[in-house]
């Protein structure tokens, strides 16, 4: 098969190694791609939202599947535009992918078929949020409706700096068109655990459990990020748990998308809070999350090329999903000032060691070579280091060994990644 992946990140990156290793792989090619995919594919300069590119580029070189691994063009309908050409295109359609494209949507869908989330009011006018908060209990959080980037949700714990919040997203539109409209709901406590899953429009299969670390600094401080670092298994999901969810979310969801006419095939992410009533959705994603696929990928033992033909064949009951016993944690290593002002083009050194060390990965996220063929920095989060381990105690120490490979001037990176396993 000739594979195209969508995409320039970390994910994208593990989504290509995975790829790589299946038979069923012919030619790989990427779009953009980044310095470290290149070496398990061919990366090619087209932007992941130049749908009419792409779509001649895949017709050109006779793409048998096209895997779509970023957020803007499954949301924006790169997957309609694939299979009106006639190609097979891995990922939600575009009125699948409003799952993760609008929070409003997502909450009124959980609302209606009555899947486990927080209370939530939708509001599209900045005057009514401000009147709303006057009698909102506290912390509360806000939402932006659309894509942000991962950073469009607000924990606020007073009155005051909600209103603020209101006013950076509705008003200074700091994230742009997706404050337009904004989610405001209840803040709920407990354990944040991520579940992936591949769903095939009417079946799922759940993937292994992981655990995100959103703030830029150390215990959980700062600023939201797209991600600094990731542990799979978590072991706050429990059996229990997982009995929970599949009763009352998974298959649920997935439900209520086929009766919206909204069929959902590719993969469902699901961000839980397992609060004291039970496990409530923080959020869907509609691909895999980043950096959450560098930990789930690495341990999956399928073919992936299988899985995801099964997706778009409609046949996922007929596969056995399978996962290694094993753990693995990324820390990500960023450029010293993300997610607001860092430094590119710095020089990496050290990544070679990674091809020869057996349950090491350093998945590339923000890299490219310049005019001399050098690897250097192209963006805040710049590799994701990971390793597994026979457990999680062993997989973080491996991989925060492992980050002392790679040097880059400015490195910064968390230094409490899956410090709650301990």
């Amino acid at each position: 098969m000739n594979i195209l992946i969508v995409g320039s990140g970390g994910r994208e990156h593990a989504i290509a190694m995975s790829v790589s290793k299946s038979p069923l792989a012919k030619k790989i090619y990427c779009a953009p791609g980044n310095a470290g995919i290149s070496a398990v594919a061919q990366c090619v300069p087209i932007g992941a939202m130049e749908f009419e590119k792409l779509v001649s580029f895949a017709k050109e070189k006779e793409i048998d599947l096209v895997i779509v691994g970023m957020d803007d063009p499954l949301v924006g309908g790169l997957v309609d535009e694939m299979e009106a050409a006639g190609i097979r295109t891995f990922g939600p359609r575009k009125n699948a992918a409003i799952l993760e494209g609008s929070k409003a949507f997502s909450k009124e869908l959980m609302k209606k078929y009555n899947i486990p989330t927080a209370a939530y009011e939708t509001f599209d006018d900045a005057k009514k949020a401000f009147a709303y908060l006057e009698e909102a209990a506290y912390p509360i959080v806000l939402k932006a409706d659309g894509l942000a980037l991962g950073k469009g949700v607000l924990i606020c714990n007073t009155k005051e700096e909600a209103k603020d919040g209101v006013k950076t997203i509705m008003e200074d539109k700091k994230f742009g068109d997706a404050g337009s409209r904004m989610v405001i709901e209840e803040f709920m406590t407990g354990r944040e655990v991520s579940v992936l899953s591949f769903v095939d429009g009417k079946t799922i299969k759940i993937m292994s459990s992981a655990q995100d670390h959103k703030r830029a600094g150390d215990g959980d401080t700062g600023l939201n990020t797209g991600g600094m670092g990731t542990f799979s298994p978590s072991p706050f999901y429990t059996d229990e748990v997982d009995e929970y969810c599949k009763k009352y979310i998974y298959q649920a969801t997935v439900d209520a998308m086929a009766k919206e006419g909204r069929p959902f095939q590719g993969v469902i992410f699901f961000g839980l809070m397992l609060t004291k009533e039970g496990p409530k959705v923080l959020e869907y994603n509609a691909r895999f999350g980043d950096p959450e696929a560098q930990v789930v990928l690495p341990r999956m033992k399928n073919d992936i090329l299988e899985v995801m033909e099964a997706c778009v064949n409609g046949t996922l009951d007929e596969i056995d999903l399978e996962f290694e016993d094993s753990a693995a944690v990324c820390v990500v290593l960023a450029s010293e000032g993300y997610p607001l002002h860092y430094e590119k083009g710095l020089p990496i050194s050290g990544s070679e060691r990674f091809e020869q060390e057996e349950g090491y990965y350093c998945f590339h996220a923000g890299t490219k070579f310049d005019e001399g063929g050098n690897l250097v920095t192209n963006g805040g989060r710049v590799l994701g280091i990971t390793a597994k381990g026979p457990d999680l105690r062993q997989a973080r120490e491996n991989a925060y060994k492992a980050t002392e490979w790679v040097q880059f001037e400015n490195k910064y990176m968390r230094s409490d990644i899956g410090n709650a396993i301990l």
